[in-house]
């Protein structure tokens, strides 16, 4: 379908309607939506819903309005092809050119995520003074096309232009500084924007930002696994740690101890919190960047990668009406993603619940939340103390740290109140004993435990992996019966979607720890983790290994996932 100049707008969610795709309610709670988002588009707000799935709502948009549909993620785009739209146009719509018709090569084939928006479709015609011809592609597909082809560039005509104005300036330290911050269009600041949206629209966990002897290197930590993306001359390096500390609100002038800032930033109408870090090194200041936003810490219960048994398991643990309940792991396992899942469920009308952070990460609406401040005495057993006078329901401890906010909050729990926090620990059973550790006494801990979820996150592997047959001590490692016949599993690959690495996201492996009658009696007696585990065990829970054997058998991870984090857990045997 080739949409010109003129033609009239046709609205996605009455098209949705009348296909029978979606209810008239359903459409209207989805604008509501939209219209309170600020410019969210319907169909992401359709498929967050679940009122209607992603291959439904594609084989509804092409078949109804005639266009073909793009899989962005699995295309390879040459510079020719990506200068055919202005760059700040690709940018300001959220397009994608994709070549001209092979068949009339005045047609521009466009990849949008609305097809019917028909301003932006005249705007491209005037533009590139060609047709064009709109072709669906998924939003979130075009956002990371655009963060991977156009931020390099972009970056670094920017660098360029600020290594040649300090040539041609000679400015002090100071007054490069000063400049920088009064100049919201210099090249720096570009520089630096285009950097965190970069790793934004990369899915990046991470940025970090590290002198060299010669240079300035970038790096995401996608999926897990730090990848160069950039890399810069040494001198753009006091511009941009001076920038990144004006956004942070951090001390420009010291430069000789670690310091740590915050920067809230939108991204493609989305909102994200950057936790920054700076670390003295040797060649100067290294920046790591944590981004987190509102949207990813508050997924769905069924975002988490449950199986049915651990789904029941979790709402099991967070029925009780009072104790504590523990999510542990390493960091960067995903805790805080499922602390967060976990108050979104007990968030009611009914219940009172009050958080203490360090930091907050994500504002949720109809909780109270508190931030940490040591410089004001605000601690964690502090905060706790006050939280305790404010009639609450539900605690929600960022992280037990210490002894003393492990007593506050299991006394806490004992007088009636259901307390959810974190903990860094290997496995479900060494919480209990780590709790103990911190100076808990053994039948407290076994009074006040009502649950313990240990967690890791292994990659996904990409639709293009290849099947192979288990090794024999392979087998024996994921815990296949010596009689069952040959067993497939699956290896990484490498195509244009996964970048060439074989993994496109990562999903969470659990260790579910509910604590029964018999386990209480286990633990009020001091017994070691091994013991807590092996009754556990017989009351059903899976283990880390076990949960990612699984994984493995049913094509989802590779066993060189699982290695990881069965080594990282200790449960080689």
């Amino acid at each position: 379908m080739r949409i010109g100049v003129g033609r009239k707008k046709i609205r996605m969610g009455d098209l949705l309607v009348t296909a029978g795709a979606i209810t008239e309610e359903q459409l209207q709670e989805a604008l509501a939506i939209q219209k309170e988002s600020e410019g969210k588009k319907l169909g992401r707000v359709l498929l967050e819903k679940n009122f209607i799935s992603k291959e439904l709502l594609i084989a509804v948009l092409t078949r109804q309005l005639g266009v073909d549909f793009v899989e962005l993620r699995g295309c390879k785009f040459d510079d020719e092809v990506l200068s055919l739209i202005p760059e700040e146009m690709v940018m300001k719509y959220g397009v994608v050119p994709l070549g001209y018709d092979e068949r009339n090569p005045n047609v521009l084939r466009v990849a949008m995520s609305d097809p019917m928006d028909i301003m932006v479709v005249d705007d491209l015609t005037i533009v590139t003074g060609s047709q064009i011809e709109a072709v669906l592609a998924m939003e979130d597909d075009i956002s990371e096309t655009i963060g991977k082809y156009y931020g390099n560039h972009q970056a670094m005509e920017a660098a360029e232009a600020y290594r040649k104005e300090r040539e041609q300036s000679m400015l002090s330290e100071a007054e490069e500084e000063q400049y920088n911050d009064d100049i919201e269009n210099s090249p720096i600041v570009l520089l630096v924007k285009q950097i965190l949206e970069g790793g934004v629209r990369q899915r990046a966990s991470d940025i970090h930002i590290e002198p060299l002897e010669s240079s300035v290197r970038v790096r995401y930590r996608i999926d897990g696994v730090l990848k160069q993306v950039m890399s810069y001359d040494y001198s753009l390096l006091s511009g941009i740690c001076a920038r990144l500390k004006i956004m942070g609100g951090m001390d420009i002038s010291e430069k000789r101890k670690p310091q740590d800032g915050r920067i809230s930033i939108m991204v493609d109408r989305k909102e994200f919190d950057i936790r920054v870090s700076m670390l003295p090194t040797v060649y100067g200041e290294k920046t790591v960047m944590r981004l987190t936003s509102k949207e990813g810490l508050t997924r769905a219960k069924s975002g988490l990668g449950f199986s049915p048994e651990e789904e029941a398991r979790f709402d099991d643990i967070l029925s009780n009406p009072n104790g504590i309940i523990l999510v542990t792991g390493p960091t960067g396992s995903g805790k805080s993603t499922t602390l967060y899942t976990a108050l979104s469920e007990l968030n009611t009308e009914e219940v009172n619940i009050v958080t203490v952070e360090d930091p907050v990460e994500a504002n949720i609406d109809g909780i109270n939340q508190c931030q940490v401040n040591e410089k004001a005495d605000m601690t964690f057993a502090a905060a706790l103390r006050s939280i305790l006078r404010q009639d609450p329901d539900i605690i929600m401890i960022g992280e037990i740290r210490d002894g003393e906010t492990a007593d506050i909050a299991v006394k806490a729990a004992i007088t009636g109140h259901l307390v959810v926090s974190t903990l860094h620990t290997n496995s479900a059973a060494s919480t209990v004993t780590r709790l103990i550790d911190m100076g808990i006494e053994p039948y407290t801990a076994g009074d006040a435990l009502k649950g313990v979820i240990a967690q890791r996150l292994v990659r996904r592997l990409c639709t293009c992996k290849q099947p192979r047959f288990a090794e024999d001590y392979e087998r024996k490692f994921l815990g296949v019966p010596e009689d069952e016949d040959d067993v497939v599993i699956y290896e990484p690959n490498g195509c244009a979607i996964c970048n060439d690495t074989g993994f496109t996201g990562r999903i969470g492996v659990y260790e579910m720890l509910e604590v029964s009658r018999n386990l209480q009696q286990i633990i009020a007696k001091n017994s070691p983790a091994q013991v807590i585990e092996e009754q556990a065990l017989k009351e059903g829970m899976s283990t880390l290994k076990i949960s990612c054997s699984r994984h493995v058998l049913n094509g989802i991870t590779s066993i060189g996932e699982m290695r990881k984090i069965v080594y990282q857990a200790g449960d080689e045997e």
